[in-house]
This record gives C-alpha cells, structure tokens and sequence, in this order.
C-alpha cells in the first residue's frame, strides 16, 4: 500500500472512531455543543469548511483513481495477458484487489466524510432545539403559573366582593330596621303630639270656659254688693 492510501486507510478509521464517538447514547446534544463551542473550534472555524471542500476534492480524486484502476485491470486485454502467462495473471490479480480496496476506502471515506459532518449538523441543531424548547418550556411554566396566580387573585376578588356584598346587604338590612324604628317613632310622637295638641286644645277651651265663668261671677258679686251698698245709703 502506498503512502497516500496508507492516509487514507488511517483517516477512514478516524472517521469511523469519529462517527461511532459521535453516535455514543448517553453523551447528549447540550454536551456535543458546549465541545463544540470551545474556543479551539472557534479558532478553527474559519479554516473550517476551506478544510472539508479540500478533503472533499482529495476524497473524490482519489475515488476516481481507483475507478479508473479497476477498470484498466478488470478490462479485457490484462485478463488476455494473464492467461497466456500464470505469473501475470497472479499480477493482474493482485493490482485489480489493491484497485478495488483503494476504491472502498476512498468511497467509504468520503461518505463518512459527508455524514461526520451531517451528524455535527444534527446534533448542533438538536442542542439548539432543546434548549429553545427548555426556554419555552420555562416561559410556559411562567405563563402558567402567572395564570395560576391571576385565578387565584380573581378568586379572591370575587370572595371579597361576595364578602362586601354580603355586609353591606347586612348593613342595609339593619339600616332598613333602625328606618322602620325610627318611622314608628315618629308615628308615636306624632301621636304623643296630637294628644298633646289635643290636651292643650282641651286646656285652653276649659281656660275659656274657667274665665267666663269668672267674669260671669265677678259680675253677679258686683251686682249684688251695688244693691246692698245702695240699701245702707238709704239706712244711713
């Protein structure tokens, strides 16, 4: 195996150390993402996809290299050479495994390649979406729980509204109560003072009467002491 492919071979098994690292289960996306957020991975970024395009390019250079050495030792003029002679036969055989070995390695490279970098993709993607839904999920919490919050409030309202409505319906009973009484006071004392109207009307009648019955007597003593004055006049 020449040197090239000899690279190759190595960087087809990191790709697939890689890639079974990446599909390790209980390492999570939030954990893939703050690996990919050091500052290593910022420092490389920029060189990042020049380095992807370019291994791209190698990859599929490579991949058609080994096509084309299949089909030159896969076609038929090699097999008619091999056949006259044994010992190029073992040759021809031999060229046509590494041409298609290299051809595996280069393909499967280049499609681990392609899915090393699909699966960073996917699991910054689903790191962000988890973490978008845990802030949704705490908004909704908080919107919950401030809904919670307003009900209970809006409960208590409602209580104290009952309440008020209830002692002011108390109050206004009372205050109706205490009316009734007071009205049937007045309705006794307007009595009380139409008796004593009535009373004083009596009174004063019987004043009047009283003193016309004393004017009435006062004159009869007059009368009769100017007849008997007038009779000791005549004696005298």
């Amino acid at each position: 195996m020449t040197l090239q492919w000899t690279a190759v071979a190595f960087f087809l098994y990191a790709e697939i150390a890689a890639n079974l690292i990446l599909c390790i289960p209980f390492i999570s996306a939030k954990r893939w993402r703050s690996v990919f957020s050091l500052k290593i991975w910022n420092w490389l970024s920029p060189y990042w996809n020049k380095c992807f395009f370019t291994m791209i390019m190698v990859l599929i250079v490579l991949f058609f290299d080994a096509v084309r050495e299949v089909q030159k030792y896969s076609g038929p003029e090699p097999m008619q050479d091999a056949k006259v002679n044994p010992n190029v036969y073992d040759h021809v055989h031999m060229k046509l495994f590494r041409a298609q070995r290299n051809l595996y390695i280069s393909g499967f490279s280049l499609f681990l390649w392609l899915i090393m970098r699909r699966v960073v993709t996917l699991l910054n993607k689903v790191a962000v979406t988890l973490e978008d839904s845990a802030g949704l999920q705490a908004q909704m919490d908080s919107a919950v729980k401030a809904a919670r919050q307003h009900q209970e409030d809006n409960l208590m309202l409602k209580q104290a509204l009952l309440d008020e409505e209830r002692s002011m319906s108390g109050k206004n009973q009372r205050l109706k109560l205490e009316a009734e009484k007071l009205a049937e006071q007045v309705k006794v004392a307007e009595e009380t003072v139409r008796k004593s109207n009535a009373e004083v009307e009596a009174m004063k009648r019987q004043a009047k009467g009283l003193a016309q019955e004393y004017d009435r007597l006062l004159r009869e003593h007059h009368q009769l002491q100017n007849p008997q004055s007038a009779a000791d006049k005549k004696d005298q």
